[in-house]
């Protein structure tokens, strides 16, 4: 404040002096004392205004060009200076009050403009196809970094989630403890042990005591430590870390999805930047491209392999995952629930890491919950909650930080709401609704 007052002095110091002369001209004119008194008080008015009119100029020509909202406050202080003006020069009131009427219809439009929410305008960013064969291992790594954590360098930021979904069960530090899923820390060497474990049975995938025996027939078991990764990724039941699985299955089914799947989809080329990532950011050699490429070929079908979008391989970095538009099915792949949860009516979505998500029964009983420290009101309030707040109320028996606290800024309004009518008319004892309803 203080600057533009001095800028504002800067700018109308030839005013200002052009009043006071003007002052002590009337002055030495007048010598009935009253007269004098209101000469010089009408002078200070017109001084005052004068430095309203001019701070005014000052803060219009220092924040039109930067990212302020201030500009509206010129449009204020000349409404406020043409009041004044019109209440003590009587001869021009009337003008001067129309006048700071129409600043101050066009202050009230100009100020609820600039309170709306700024977007900045421009060209859309070009589209990236990556070219994930022609990387060094380096480069490759990077994006693998992005895909598990949603940018270079997230991995060091606590509840950093990308496409990948990968931290939402995983620790990937040193001596980090993980409920729900092994540490990845060192799994490059800890890789080739897993191979020697009793319950592998790396010569023999038919006596293997899990839900499933091979990636698809004929596949075989591992080899190296690279196709372990790669079996893990492609087929997880095939071998369960014990203590990992599912609850009641006594290790023979993980509760981890098959990544190259929908909801989360990578492409090879992705699955190969996420496992040079592993190996990288120890310090340690990595697989060549064709290596890691011809390990996922091994445990994936040709069928089965995933295209990269027509946005490119890129689009794993983030940024808006769905749009409201899709059906209600995509919507869901899109957003990432399948992978955690277990939905009813949607083909695929059979996650054991978070709750069942049959929130028409379960939404009114976890309002009633005397834990319960959120601010919904109703179902619909509670389940909208749980997407853009996930630490507000937590189920019982999952732990807190599991579930992505950005879906404020990854999901629209509108896809919020899809999938907020959809939750809701999930209820114990009721037929499923029609996906074409939600359509």
């Amino acid at each position: 404040m203080v600057e533009l007052i001095t800028e504002a002095i800067s700018i109308g110091w030839p005013a200002f002096a052009f009043l006071i002369g003007l002052l002590f001209y009337f002055q030495a004119k007048t010598t009935d004392p009253v007269q004098k008194k209101n000469v010089t008080f009408k002078t200070f008015i017109g001084m005052l205004c004068a430095l309203m009119a001019f701070i005014a100029i000052a803060n219009y020509k220092n924040n039109f060009y930067g990212e302020s909202r201030l500009l509206p406050v010129s449009l204020v202080m000349i409404t406020c200076l043409a009041y004044i003006m019109g209440i003590y020069f009587t001869n021009i009131g009337a003008l001067m009050k129309i006048g700071g009427f129409m600043f101050f219809v066009a202050a009230a439009l100009s100020g609820y403009g600039n309170w709306l929410p700024q977007v900045e305008g421009g060209f859309p960013p070009p589209e990236v196809k990556l070219d994930f064969q022609s990387m060094t291992a380096q480069q490759l790594g990077d994006e693998g970094e992005k895909i598990i954590f949603g940018g270079l360098g997230q991995s060091k930021v606590q509840g950093a989630i990308g496409k990948g979904q990968c931290p939402l069960c995983h620790g990937f530090n040193q001596g980090f403890l993980s409920e729900r899923a092994p540490n990845l820390w060192d799994i490059p060497a800890r890789a080739e042990e897993r191979l020697k474990h009793e319950k592998y049975h790396m010569n023999d995938p038919g006596s293997r005591n899990t839900v499933q025996k091979e990636a698809f027939d004929g596949s075989g078991t591992a080899t190296t430590g690279q196709e372990y990764i790669a079996e893990s990724h492609a087929c997880p039941s095939c071998f369960v870390v014990p203590g990992f699985g599912v609850k009641g299955t006594n290790d023979t089914e993980s509760p981890m999805p098959r990544i190259h799947k929908p909801p989360i989809s990578l492409t090879l080329g992705e699955l190969a930047a996420v496992d040079t990532w592993l190996y990288v950011r120890e310090g340690k050699e990595a697989p060549t491209y064709e290596e890691i490429q011809a390990s996922y070929e091994k445990f994936i079908p040709e069928a089965d392999r995933p295209q990269a979008s027509a946005e490119g391989d890129d689009a794993a970095a983030g940024g808006v995952l769905a749009t409201g538009e899709e059906p209600i099915t995509d919507l869901f792949m899109k957003a990432g629930c399948p992978a955690c949860h277990t939905i009813p009516g949607i083909e695929g979505a059979t996650g054991k890491v978070g709750p069942l998500l049959m929130e028409g029964s379960n939404a009114p009983k976890r309002l009633k919950d005397p834990g319960y420290g959120g601010h919904a009101t109703s179902a619909r309030e509670y389940i909208t909650e749980s997407i853009l707040n996930p630490s507000m109320y937590v189920v019982k028996d999952f732990p807190d930080n599991q579930m992505p606290k950005d879906f404020g800024l990854k999901l629209s309004a509108g896809a919020v709401n899809k999938i907020v009518d959809y939750l809701s008319s999930l209820k114990e004892g009721q037929d499923l609704p029609s996906l074409e309803d939600f359509n």
